[in-house]
């Protein structure tokens, strides 16, 4: 009776001892499902956050981390992708004190003030006016010719989008300072659209096509401008405007090579005449002055000393300037780029006559001079592409 007592208890205290266990697993299980799904969930909740993040890589900046980005909504229904470049009005709606913007130029969104924690919602709607457009188009390339960045954006003339860019207006993620390198030399784009509706007699001969102001970073070569120290004929007539240049862009030409039929022909008014004993605007001691111009189609030219300087210093007469009346943004922005680059120093020619015997140039010292126009100095030509 005692040893079936016994095994009774033993029994009942295996079973309370079972059951006990049992909880404790079931707990432990139960535990692990809650944690497991909640998991689950923020790894779902994770990747369709990251998800709609994708949509905008590389559509914004990169600050070292991925924002959270959470929708993007074409006409009132939720997008998987950006929309292509159209007349959208667009709306953006960010947290944490971030500031978005739609770039209407680069198509892509510009973000300041950025967390960690931003979250932003882009909505595009249809039906923008094309007048619109083109304001938010011209306000972007404002942006554009006063941003100094200096990218390598030889990719896009690799592929020829580059000319797309520059001829549909928007400039498209092209700035003031960019560079090319092609044909062994890197091209700078000193500026944008800085001649557009000018150069002519006539309305009919101004320069309407979208074009982007190129200069070698480095001169290309060293020449005089003409054989002897006259400037007889002014700039128009020199050795320089007549044979020096033309070989640049002829199809075996440094820049021909380069940028073929996408030179840009425009129209420019050159000096073509001195007076040689002319007191010129230099003062007394300086005499021989441009005293006529004329029309002249071209495709490449000296730079004038407004170009680089934004003011005349050593031009013998306003008949010098024509329409190269206004500085690069280039040299407004990184002035030092005026006589060098990447620590190079150069003195490179100007289209300005100077005086009966000489032509203005930039000199490696930093002031503006004035040389024998037989002098070898150094050729920086500008030319426009688009």
């Amino acid at each position: 009776m005692g040893g079936g007592l016994l095994e009774t208890n033993n029994q009942l205290e295996r079973f309370t001892k079972d059951k006990r266990n049992k909880k404790i697993i079931y707990s432990i299980l139960g535990i692990l499902l809650v944690i497991g799904s909640i998991t689950l969930y923020k790894t779902f909740a994770f990747y369709e956050e990251k998800k709609s993040f994708n949509i905008l890589k590389g559509r914004i900046p990169d600050f070292g981390y991925d924002i959270k980005l959470l929708s993007v909504v074409v006409d009132d229904k939720k997008s998987e992708s950006i929309p292509e470049r159209g007349l959208y009005k667009t709306n953006v709606h960010c947290t944490n004190g971030t500031f978005g913007e739609w770039d209407y130029n680069n198509w892509n969104l510009v973000l300041n003030n950025v967390s960690s924690e931003s979250k932003c919602n882009v909505e595009f709607t249809s039906g923008l006016s094309e007048e619109e457009y083109n304001k938010y188009i011209e306000a972007g390339k404002a942006l554009h010719r006063n941003t100094y960045r200096g990218k390598d954006i030889t990719s896009y003339y690799t592929d020829g989008s580059l000319y797309t860019r520059i001829a549909n207006g928007s400039f498209e993620d092209i700035y003031v300072g960019d560079y090319i390198n092609a044909n062994d030399v890197t091209w700078l784009i000193a500026d944008i659209d800085n001649y557009l509706n000018s150069g002519g007699e006539f309305k009919i001969h101004f320069l309407e096509k979208h074009h982007a102001t190129i200069i070698p970073a480095v001169p290309l070569m060293n020449a005089p401008m003409n054989i002897t120290n006259t400037t007889e004929g002014g700039y128009a007539g020199s050795k320089m405007a007549t044979e020096t240049l033309p070989s640049l862009i002829a199809e075996d030409g440094i820049i021909g090579k380069a940028f073929g039929n996408h030179v840009l022909e425009y129209r420019n008014i050159l000096s073509n005449r001195i007076n040689t004993t002319a007191i010129n605007q230099t003062g007394e001691k300086q005499t021989g002055a441009s005293d006529n111009w004329a029309w002249y189609t071209r495709k490449c030219d000296l730079m004038s000393e407004a170009n680089v300087y934004g003011v005349n210093v050593t031009s013998s007469s306003y008949y010098d300037t024509g329409i190269d009346n206004r500085q690069y943004a280039l040299f407004q922005l990184k002035p030092e780029f005026i006589n060098s680059y990447n620590n190079n120093l150069f003195n490179c020619w100007l289209k300005d006559v100077s005086s009966r015997e000489s032509f203005s140039y930039v000199t490696y010292y930093g002031y503006s001079g004035s040389g024998y126009a037989s002098g070898r100095l150094e050729i920086r030509p500008r030319f426009l592409i688009g």
